[in-house]
């Protein structure tokens, strides 16, 4: 029962973090799918591209196409009053709010692109913390860009920006500092003529409706564009993160196998201690007729019914602890509410529960395997020094 025991603890330990690494996962994962599109398109070199082929045109008829949508991204440099800062200048179409869930994550205010002949801007929540414009939202930002196209002035250097000033409807945030703290949406005909970028975009995003196999249209919208363009799914515009995620799950997954390897010396032992003690038994059997094959056999079922009784008790309390923690939050993360959740995220995954299962089964071998071969060596020892002296 110790030894069983001890396979239990590591096995549910493994269970359980792997899932806890599935629910982080699944949490930033769906922070990022909230305000970033499925399928994202971007040229390999250069920053802007047009659309006019007819392969973009065959992408904005393609029948899994929900929404299409382009995009224009650029750096500016932000003024509201007494306060200034660099900005990421989103200019979106008018079916951006379809395209990601960006009213469901308006802080303050209302998310709008054009009213009544008026455009505005939205503001990323820390943006508008670093600028001061609080909830009031009556004075424009004005925003600095160089110009792309004319002669730089050296008598007025002035001349070489330009300088416009938009309303601010709202702030929205996802509790990702990369977006919160940098980016503006604002109307795709103002980032237009803002940077002068008459036709040019510098991403296509996509929506796909509903069912659609994502994987399947990206090598159709793949092939069709060719080596000029890269067609991103939403893991591969997060690549960086879901690439540490996995490094860190599988990491944690090899240390807490090593915990396991060492759990499962007490199977060593016990199988050890067992065979000795059972010694005078084994005798009477090969008296009554059972070979060493067969008490070899006896010995070894023993030492994988320990491992296989503890990998299955391990997988049942973890998986038990992983759907009590799911949906109850047992295990709060504190922190006094900083957080974006406030217990630990879970998400029991079958392909884990099989993986620490097989985990189990392939480790316990050689810890079963390895104290009945030795002893059954010794005793054919033993037995053929006695029929020497015999």
């Amino acid at each position: 029962m110790v030894s069983v025991f001890g396979v239990t603890v590591a096995v549910a330990a493994l269970v359980c973090t792997l899932s806890v690494y599935n629910g982080f996962q699944d949490l930033l994962g769906g922070l990022y799918s909230s305000f970033d599109p499925q399928i994202k398109i971007k040229p390999v070199e250069g920053k802007t591209f047009k659309t006019t082929s007819e392969a973009f045109k065959a992408i904005r008829q393609h029948k899994d196409v929900a929404v299409y949508s382009e995009t224009l991204e650029e750096n500016a440099l932000l003024i509201y009053k007494d306060a200034q800062t660099s900005a990421v200048i989103k200019g979106v179409e008018d079916n951006f709010n379809q395209l990601t869930n960006i009213d469901s994550l308006m802080y303050a205010g209302q998310f709008k692109l054009n009213e009544y002949d008026f455009q505005y801007a939205t503001l990323g929540i820390g943006l508008a913390s670093v600028l001061g414009t609080g909830n009031s939202f009556i004075d424009p930002i004005t925003i600095h860009v160089p110009r792309r196209t004319g002669t730089i002035s050296l008598i007025n250097p002035a001349s070489s920006f330009k300088t416009v000033r938009i309303l601010v409807c709202g702030t929205f945030g996802i509790n990702q500092p990369e977006y919160d703290n940098n980016y503006v949406i604002v109307p795709m005909s103002f980032a237009r003529e803002l940077f002068e970028y008459p036709d040019g975009v510098t991403a296509v995003e996509i929506k796909l409706k509903e069912g659609t196999n994502a994987g399947k249209v990206i090598n159709q919208f793949r092939q069709s564009l060719g080596e000029k363009f890269t067609v991103q799914g939403i893991m591969e515009q997060k690549a960086d993160f879901y690439r540490i995620n996995r490094i860190e799950k599988w990491m944690t997954y090899l240390i807490l196998s090593f915990i396991l390897l060492i759990a499962l010396f007490n199977v060593i032992g016990s199988l050890s201690m067992l065979i000795l003690e059972k010694k005078k038994d084994s005798i009477t059997l090969n008296e009554l007729g059972a070979n060493n094959t067969m008490i070899r056999r006896i010995f070894l079922t023993e030492g994988w019914m320990i491992a296989f009784s503890g990998a299955i008790l391990g997988i049942l309390i973890g998986s038990l602890a992983c759907l009590l923690q799911q949906h109850f939050g047992l295990l709060k993360l504190g922190g006094g509410g900083n957080y974006i959740v406030e217990a630990y995220p879970v998400q029991l995954q079958l392909w884990d529960v099989v993986l620490v299962l097989v985990t189990t089964l392939i480790v316990s071998l050689p810890a079963t395997y390895w104290p009945v071969h030795v002893y059954f060596n010794k005793k054919k020892h033993w037995e053929h020094e006695d029929s020497s002296t015999n």
